[in-house]
């Protein structure tokens, strides 16, 4: 199994190896060398595979990487790996050196195993560098083609001689301007063929450029702020601010929008949309620019990923730029492991933007819960940790903990997972319930206070006497309600009698009715004696209500007795029903005196 090694934003590198041993005496030979230049798309990719000798007197753990200048600062990405079945891990560890007598940028790489003096073991190199293709001619219409000029090496840059070499380069196109001819190389299609190169000496350079057509989106991310928020409520909110441009040969001259649509090659190398992709479980995706929500782009749920077609507002020629918002939700559990008061966040430092990716500068924010303490992180590559801030948010105190870090020149194979160590007090999660039960319990209670005290600086009398006058008048209300409602109790006693001829019943309510309407006449009169009091002409009003029920008291009383003597058969029915609506005519206009009264009250 082959694993691979990541240095970051190092020197340009191309491989080189060397005797870990004593220098001089102790010689690594490469017997064979297989390079491969990819040249497919906006980036360089060199890849060589390396059959390494031991032709010294001892046996060595390590080789060596040398720096070629002109590619150094462009190198996004180096990696080895060795193949071999007994070893379950086959990756190289790489970290920097010096020797003395090599001038330059060295690196060491260790070996899975000591490689003994006459043995051979294989070893793969990968490259990656952005920048090297530089389109010529550096503007072009809309209805021209793009074409990029790349310079490197027709050897394997080595401090060590190297008996058999070949370069194999991939373009992204049949189209070539020119190309250079050093040892009478084969083209075929898109594949230009090098070598075999015999006993070529260390440290050997011979300039190869190529011309050639490419149309592959040259789209680089200038700068990325990646933002990750952690809540242990089960979610985490990821948000990337993305500024990206096309970096390819600049538009010349005007834009035409109907040739753009009309004919499928006009703006070829331009990039109308690009994919993508996030995590499976990513949900409530948004994306929006300052404008707001950018309605073009698609989203298409898969087993592994979720892909998200970003679709600018306008398609990307050389020269123009964009800006952009993606934002979407992770189930914490997936990436948020925890032992007691210790946790773990696990993800992924940068996702992945598009195919191929760019990105000169990337910022990652990863905002931990309030109270986490005694963070630690471990990164996969060399990164640049700024000191930690403060984020403040909704029920945050003393504010959450936000670990800041910086990476310049990154490309896919940084997609890799970083991993956070934290402590973090679970009674420190019942913090913001109870901030919101008490910030309620505060606001009621302060409108409870507010309510029943008076702050008015001087008393108003009147306003005084005006509420304990409207108090008065709604339990007056309250009692002739009640004494209406006896009347109405007595009606029905009245006519349970003239059914069951039940003369005990009927005395029993006559003397119920005579007690609970003393009792309410009383309370009545006392109420209206405090409204005299108060100087209120109400009291008026509630004396005439008084002796309007004393009429309506005595059409009560009247009914009953009427009912008593057709019972007793002293008068006749007709006569009875005669005199029964005479009685309840009276009274309904009684009561609708005193209900006129009442509503004046």
């Amino acid at each position: 199994m082959a694993r691979r090694c990541l240095l970051g934003a190092l020197p340009c590198l191309l491989v080189a190896l060397c005797s870990a041993a004593g220098p001089g005496t102790d010689m690594l030979v490469n017997d064979e060398v297989k390079r491969t230049v990819d040249l497919s798309t906006h980036l360089a990719k060199i890849t060589a595979e390396i059959t390494l000798a031991n032709h010294g007197r001892y046996a060595v753990q390590s080789f060596i990487l040398a720096v070629e200048p002109d590619l150094a600062p462009h190198l996004a990405y180096v990696g080895a790996s060795v193949n071999d079945d007994e070893e379950e891990d086959g990756s190289l560890k790489i970290q920097e050196t010096k020797i003395n007598g090599i001038s330059g940028d060295l690196f060491k790489v260790t070996l899975p195993s000591s490689l003994s003096v006459g043995d051979q073991m294989k070893v793969k190199v990968e490259m990656t560098f952005s920048h090297v293709l530089k389109p010529f001619p550096s503007q072009i219409t809309q209805a021209e083609r793009q074409l990029v000029v790349f310079q490197g090496n027709h050897y394997f840059y080595t401090p060590y001689p190297t008996r058999t070499q070949t370069t194999r380069v991939r373009l992204a196109s049949k189209t070539v301007e020119s190309y250079t001819k050093l040892g009478n190389p084969s083209k075929t299609d898109e594949i230009i063929e090098y070598g075999p190169f015999n006993d070529v000496a260390s440290f050997s350079e011979d300039t190869m450029k190529i011309h050639f057509e490419n149309n592959t989106p040259f789209l680089t991310v200038s700068s990325i702020t990646r933002t990750i928020e952690v809540s242990h409520w089960g979610n985490i909110a990821v948000e990337e601010t993305v500024d990206l441009r096309h970096t390819g040969a600049v538009l010349k001259g005007p834009f035409s929008r109907y040739d753009y649509q009309r004919q499928s090659d006009s703006g070829i190398s331009s990039v109308k949309s690009f994919k993508t992709i996030l995590p499976a479980s990513a949900q409530d995706v948004y994306y929006r620019d300052e404008i707001g929500n950018i309605s073009t782009s698609h989203l298409q749920v898969l087993d592994d990923s979720v892909e998200v077609e970003v679709r600018p507002r306008f398609p990307l020629f050389g020269g123009w730029k964009t800006h952009y918002i993606i934002g979407y939700n992770l189930p914490s559990y997936e990436y948020l492991y925890t032992l007691g008061d210790q946790y773990a966040l696990k993800m992924r430092l940068v996702d992945h933007v598009y195919d191929d990716q760019v990105i000169d500068s990337m910022t990652v924010k990863i905002i931990l819960p309030e109270g986490a303490k005694n963070i630690q992180m471990d990164t996969p590559y060399k990164i640049d940790r700024m000191p930690n801030q403060l984020h403040y948010t909704y029920l945050d105190t003393f504010g959450r903990p936000v670990l800041v870090a910086t990476k310049n020149n990154l490309v896919e194979q940084h997609i890799q997972d970083v991993v956070v160590h934290y402590n973090f007090n679970k009674i420190l999660m019942l913090q913001e319930p109870l901030l919101v039960v008490s910030a309620f319990y505060i606001l009621f209670f302060t409108v409870i206070i507010y309510v029943r005290l008076d702050f008015a600086i001087t008393k108003d009398p009147a306003a005084e006497v005006r509420m304990k006058v409207a108090s008065i008048t709604e339990q007056v209300l309250t009692l002739v309600n009640k004494r209406l409602g006896l009347y109405r109790h007595m009606d029905e006693v009245v006519n349970r009698y003239k059914q069951s001829r039940d003369t005990g019943a009927l005395n029993s309510g006559r003397k119920t009715l005579e007690a609970d309407h003393r009792a309410l006449t009383n309370e009545i009169s006392s109420l209206q004696a405090r409204l005299k009091a108060e100087g209120s002409d109400l009291a008026d009003k509630v004396g005439e209500v008084q002796k309007l029920d004393g009429q309506v008291k005595e059409l009560v009383s009247r009914a009953s007795q009427e009912a008593e003597r057709l019972v007793a058969g002293k008068v006749k029915k007709e006569a009875y029903i005669e005199s029964d609506k005479t009685l309840a005519s009276k009274r309904h206009e009684l009561i609708s005196r005193i209900d006129s009264l009442l509503d004046a009250l």
